[in-house]
């Protein structure tokens, strides 16, 4: 049954501003760091706990969320996980003190983790298989956008506003799309109709120790007791996590989809992608602030050539990924991402003329854009209709992981090279940390190669008993 063209693009609204609201919170925050600490006061630990409580939970709960979006429906979900971030949205822009603050942004993460993961799910459930590269593709790049928009806009609200405002920015476009996700979203499930609960708990276990294991690696030292225990810890529980999955009658995550080489090369491309970009990102927003001495605002603009290429080059990579292998955008896409990070790192000093950096910039905006725009299409094509959620929950959660894992390994290697004492000493520490970026992504590019030149064919939906849209069940 074709699907009306306005259904689609309703979704793809409701789900596009879900997407930019979550991705958007990634970043926002750390350029409102100076004034959330001059406000509520709090440690330098507490302060780096507010980026952290977000990333930790959305992390750690993403393949839960996925997996309930199967079992209670994933437009149900989607609401709750919606209401759920808006509510924490309120929550932190409200809160009186540092552990309020951190609080409201674990449930930030929590509503984020049951709403990411089900976004490409429905998009693509409701997309026309010749129009679902241009979709996909859009819909990833306004979540590429919307991360490497966050310092940005944080840095104009804190700047214009105050830094409540970067939290309260969610309520109104939220009050908005919870009621239109309920009109116009179509529901759907996934085949199981069981909880794996086992299997959640030891997911969201072992993810929290790997995560939070790599979190205080830097702060902690890698070789620290809490840090090797948590790390070890994590690993462990991973392995039973992947043993009980190959076992149970009824997985929550079926280990199936890592027989996929597209699947397999996809989500460790984009692990390695967001380690390099995240990190480097991070370490680019303080060096505008830090030896270049600009304003949160200005130093966000600065950026802007990074950020503003997918805006106009998005649309056109995503029509050109269903005629071109999407394999071959891809790969270009991270060698793009890392010959701009190279010219970064090759050209960075204290007084560097930001005119010659722009190129690069530029460099990054179209390996963004190109990594982004096909990728979701790749992953879902290459998995069976009722394993997406599950395949849509992976590739998020990895993704989530390589931008902790390469704030903490970058982070990591500017202190063992520089300091943020002086100009020289930052520039000391960066140029490393961001080749490293470079070398993350790199590997990233090889590993796309792995993937199949033509898509698989998935085996195409069964027909199935539609799911009633009754009063009852949009409340």
């Amino acid at each position: 049954m074709s699907i009306p063209k306005q259904n689609v693009l309703w979704t793809f609204l409701c789900c596009g501003l879900g997407v930019a609201m979550v991705s958007l919170d990634n970043l926002v925050v750390i350029t409102a760091l100076p004034a959330i600490r001059d406000d509520l006061g709090g440690s330098i630990q507490e302060l780096e706990w507010t980026v952290n409580a977000y990333t930790l939970t959305y992390a750690v709960l993403m393949l839960p969320g996925a997996a309930l979006g199967d079992r209670f429906g994933r437009r149900r979900m989607f609401g709750v996980g919606l209401a759920l971030f808006v509510a924490a949205s309120a929550g932190a822009a409200l809160a009186s003190g540092i552990g309020a603050l951190i609080a409201a942004r674990a449930l930030q993460g929590l509503g984020a983790a049951l709403l990411m993961p089900l976004n490409l799910t429905i998009l693509t459930d409701v997309a026309p298989p010749h129009r679902r590269g241009a979709l996909l593709g859009a819909m990833s790049a306004v979540e590429g956008v919307a991360i490497a928009m966050g310092p940005l806009l944080g840095g104009a609200v804190v700047e214009h506003l105050s830094w409540q405002w970067i939290f309260w920015i969610n309520v109104p476009i939220g009050a908005v799309v919870l009621p239109l996700s309920r009109w116009k979203l179509t529901e759907s499930r996934g085949p199981r109709s069981q909880l794996d609960l086992v299997g959640t708990v030891l997911a969201s276990l072992g993810l929290f120790g790997i995560v939070f294991g790599i979190i205080h690696g830097h702060a902690d030292h890698w070789s620290s007791v809490r840090v090797l225990a948590s790390l070890t810890g994590g690993a462990v529980v991973l392995v039973a996590f992947v043993l009980w999955e190959l076992h149970t009658e009824l997985p929550m995550f079926p280990m199936k989809l890592f027989r996929h080489r597209t699947f397999s090369a996809m989500n460790a491309a984009g692990l390695l992608m967001f380690a390099g970009m995240f990190g480097s990102v991070f370490l680019l927003t303080q060096f505008f602030q830090g030896p270049q001495g600009y304003s949160p605002l200005e130093a966000g603009l600065r950026i802007l050539p990074w950020t503003a290429v997918p805006i106009f080059v998005a649309p056109l990579v995503g029509l050109l990924s269903d005629r071109v292998s999407s394999r071959t955008i891809v790969a270009l896409g991270l060698a793009f991402q890392a010959c701009g990070l190279g010219w970064i790192a090759s050209r960075i000093s204290p007084h560097v003329d930001y005119v010659s950096l722009i190129p690069a910039l530029v460099l990054c905006g179209l390996g963004m854009t190109f990594y982004f725009s096909p990728t979701a299409n790749m992953v879902m094509s290459a998995v069976d209709a009722e394993d997406r959620g599950m395949a849509s929950g992976a590739i998020n959660a990895l993704r989530e992981l390589g931008g902790v894992l390469g704030i903490a390994v970058l982070a990591s290697v500017f202190s063992a090279n520089g300091a943020l004492t002086s100009p020289d000493s930052f520039t000391d520490g960066m140029i490393p940390a961001v080749w490293t970026g470079v070398v993350l992504i790199a590997v990233g590019a090889l590993a796309v190669l792995v993937a199949p030149r033509r898509p698989r064919e998935t085996r195409p939906v069964e027909p199935r008993p539609a799911v009633p849209t009754t009063v009852s069940d949009r409340m």
